[in-house]
């Protein structure tokens, strides 16, 4: 119950206390508060937007926060409505201790833009702690002589509260000797002393018993209760004599434990036992023994513990004398303790720009801070300053506080964060200092366009590559980060609107590797640039450009091409030879060509089959065919040669040429093309039939201008009536004798073909030889003479006119080569 009641008086006096709830904002944009100790956690304090003069929205979009001064934040911020709540139960005592007012700092952030304001909460005391005897059973030895009016000071009670909660006054058990008078300490509690109002008799009463009550001032008021012990000596005529009433001594903060303090002396006029002397701190506060001790026979004080100047200036120490027969006498000692500069100033950062943009404005506030120093008494000035040398400032704002702001340009790319070390130092003496490091981070912007490796880039592809083979990668840096720095590729049109390179190359957009999007072919092109450009991804993006030239190399893919003799898959192309030719004599020469270049085109000619080998041979540069050796009449009429083409590539590419060579005695023999009749048609390349077109376009112009040329000179042989010996041998179903059907390399008969030839001689010095295939309607001059195939023999004068035809025959070869 009693417990139940003391709940109910604590919320009645946390009621009472919630009404004189105050809110003031001071000189210096000080805010301040008033709350009662043990409030629950979440009990409201105060709303702080309307102090600030902020709408209630705009402090979560400002990024309100509260900074605490100490290590531990005791409120918490309601963003949305502005209110300030107990973060949780507010104890006064440990908080503050005795001292009085107990007042709790703290700073009130705004980020955007940036701005703070202080605030102050005073925690009011509730009587939450009664009054405590450290020694609940204390000892009194008097003497039976003792005179009536002598004082015996009682240990002080302990109470935790301040103010009117705190100890007010002490009642005394009803008896007939004592009664109680209560004293002030110039620093410390209330004590009480026992004044003697009946002499003592031992012989009647050896021991009194008496009951003290320590109650304080709090409604209700709470007590607390000590039993003393009174024992009644013998007589003992003289008490202990102290020489002075009171001592006083002075003492740096600084001080080391086992520091002389004082010497206090008392004599005892006594003799014998009586008269010897022990010194005690007696009746003292737990804080002063914990701080000092006394030597029980020289009387010499001594530092025990650690002085603080900052917690407590002074102390005011009870000592007590007491000689042999148990009397004993009191004096007081005041220690001041002597501030020194023992405290380096302490920095305390409220808030952190971090990170920072690069282009941020000089002047920009990068974060704010607070200097205090506790030993301001004898510290001296603060000053605040950056070791180094970064692009920061310290900038005064108003007492104690400062902000960081930029001095310098920012660069991302050259520093990308900085450690500043501020320093905070006072005049001492001796100077002390401290160092805070504030980590400041640099964003990026897009502030660098990208960068190729290379001024120009040269690609390679073999022709007849794949399509989507990979050419070859351009790369691009951008020295900012995130998507400032991600490059992107794209191939630009030309200049002269030719949209054509599109067909050929690809770009990876993300990595710049580029791909040929169909085959080349070198003969078609050699080489071709364009222009590849890099941007990043900036808002504001930038870009580069950089020009790539791919060169095609030539690959051995063309085959040499037979342009002499005709190779059109119809009829092989005859040649004629004299039996009487010498060794090394002119037959042909065998034209080729080949669409590659360099290496892959150089042409070589070698003679791949013979009807007799050791008859012909062939010109491995250009070509030529020349016989061997002297024509014998052994000899076949027909002789077949293939003529294999080759060029240098790697792996080297040939054709084959395939012509007949006619041994004939003279010119006016027939002019013959032998085809396996038994072959089939083979397939016709088209980039050859189109060259067979050409060739047979030219050849028409030719055996026209040939044609008319003939005329006039027929017009001419008429008009001086000269005599022309025409022979015309004219084959239409090439039924040629079986040794004149040869056969070809692949087991096929060529073709059958008809051509007639036509030879003329009348001056001895012009001959023509020409093909009635072409002018079947060519009309003989007058007298002249035709023979056929089906004659028996050839007419008497054809040896004759055989060597005149072998020259003709030469000619026109020659001519035509």
């Amino acid at each position: 119950m009693e417990v139940a009641s003391r709940k109910v008086l604590q919320s009645r006096q946390v009621g009472s206390l919630l009404l004189f709830l105050c809110v003031s904002v001071g000189g210096a944009a000080t805010i301040r508060y008033s709350v009662a100790e043990e409030m629950e956690s979440g009990s409201f304090v105060a709303n702080v937007a309307k102090d600030l003069g902020v709408e209630v929205g705009k402090l979560a979009a400002r990024g309100a926060r509260l900074v605490s001064e100490g290590n531990k934040l005791h409120f918490r911020l309601h963003r949305k409505t502005g209110d300030l709540f107990v973060k949780e139960k507010l104890d006064r005592e440990s908080l503050c201790g005795k001292a009085d007012p107990c007042v709790l700092h703290f700073e009130i952030v705004l980020v955007e833009p940036l701005q703070s304001f202080r605030a102050e909460v005073r925690v009011f005391d509730i009587n939450d702690n009664a009054p405590i005897f450290l020694n609940k059973e204390p000892l009194l030895k008097i003497p039976e002589s003792t005179p009536l009016g002598s004082r015996f000071p009682l240990q002080s009670a302990q109470d935790l509260d301040v103010g009117l909660n705190g100890l007010q006054n002490y009642t005394l058990s009803a008896n007939a000797y004592f009664h109680l008078h209560t004293r002030f300490r110039s620093h410390g509690p209330k004590y009480a002393e026992l004044v003697l109002d009946k002499p003592l008799d031992r012989e009647e009463q050896p021991e009194v018993n008496l009951t003290i009550t320590a109650v304080d001032g709090g409604s209700p008021p709470k007590s607390g209760t000590a039993h003393i012990r009174v024992v009644v000596l013998d007589v003992n005529d003289h008490v202990p004599q102290f020489s002075r009433p009171v001592y006083r001594a002075k003492l740096p903060e600084n001080s080391n434990s086992g520091s002389l303090v004082a010497a206090v002396t008392a004599t005892d006029l006594d003799q014998g036992t009586n008269k010897e002397i022990t010194y005690s701190l007696a009746q003292n506060p737990e804080v002063i023994l914990q701080t000092f001790q006394i030597d029980s026979q020289t009387g010499e004080i001594r530092l025990r513990g650690p002085l603080d100047f900052e917690a407590l200036e002074t102390y005011d120490i009870d000592i007590q004398a007491t000689d042999g027969g148990g009397l004993s006498a009191h004096s007081k000692v005041l220690v001041e303790v002597m501030d020194v500069n023992d405290n380096p100033p302490e920095v305390m950062v409220s808030s952190v720009s971090s990170p920072l943009p690069e282009d941020s404005p000089l002047q920009t506030v990068v974060a704010l801070f607070t200097i205090r120093d506790r030993d301001f008494r004898v510290g001296g000035k603060i000053t605040c300053f950056l070791r180094g040398d970064p692009p920061f400032a310290v900038k005064p704002t108003f007492r104690n506080s400062y902000s960081l702001v930029t001095d310098k340009s920012l660069d991302r790319e050259e520093v990308s964060g900085y450690n500043i070390t501020l320093v905070a130092m006072d005049t001492g003496p001796p100077s002390l200092s401290t160092e805070t490091v504030i980590e400041v981070l640099i964003s990026d912007i897009n502030d660098n366009p990208p960068v190729f490796q290379e001024d120009s880039y040269v690609l390679t592809v073999r022709e007849n590559n794949s399509p989507a083979v990979f050419l070859g990668k351009v790369h691009a840096e951008d020295l900012d980060l995130g998507e400032n720095a991600q490059v992107t590729y794209s191939l630009l049109p030309p200049k002269s609107g030719d949209l054509s390179v599109f067909a050929y190359i690809s770009i990876n957009s993300d990595n710049g590797k580029l791909y040929a999007l169909r085959t080349m072919d070198y003969e078609a092109i050699q080489d071709f640039q364009f222009v590849v450009r890099a941007i990043d991804g900036g808002s504001l993006s930038l870009s580069s450009q950089v020009t790539v030239r791919v060169v095609v190399l030539d690959d051995n893919d063309n085959r040499p091409m037979i342009l002499y003799p005709l190779q059109n898959g119809t009829l092989p192309c005859n040649d004629l030879v004299p039996r009487s030719a010498e060794a090394g004599y002119l037959v042909t020469k065998v034209v080729a060509v080949d669409g590659d270049s360099g290496q892959n085109s150089w042409l070589s000619y070698h003679l791949l089959k013979a009807t007799d080998l050791g008859l012909f041979s062939v010109q491995r540069q250009n070509g030529e065919i020349h016989t061997l050796r002297q024509i014998s009449e052994r000899d076949p009429m027909m002789q077949k040669l293939t003529i294999l083409v080759e060029d240098h590539g790697q792996p080297s590419l040939s054709t084959t040429a395939s012509l007949n060579i006619l041994l004939v005695d003279g010119f006016s023999e027939p002019y013959l093309q032998f085809q396996d009749p038994s072959e089939h048609p083979r397939k016709v390349n088209p980039s050859t039939k189109y060259l067979v077109i050409s060739l047979v376009v030219l050849s028409f112009i030719f055996l026209f201008s040939v044609t008319v040329i003939f005329v006039i000179h027929i017009y001419q042989k008429i008009k001086y009536k000269e005599k022309f010996t025409v022979q015309e041998h004219f084959y239409d179903d090439c039924n040629f004798p079986n040794n004149l059907v040869q056969v070809r390399s692949n087991g096929s008969l060529s073709q059958p073909c008809s051509y007639e030839m036509c030879s003329a001689t009348g001056t001895g010095n012009s001959e023509f030889r020409f093909l009635k295939r072409f002018m079947p309607n060519f009309p003989f001059p007058q007298g002249t003479e035709v023979k056929t195939e089906a004659d028996d023999s050839l007419p008497p004068d054809s040896d004759r006119n055989s060597s005149r035809e072998l020259e003709g025959h030469v000619g026109i070869s020659d001519d035509y080569m």
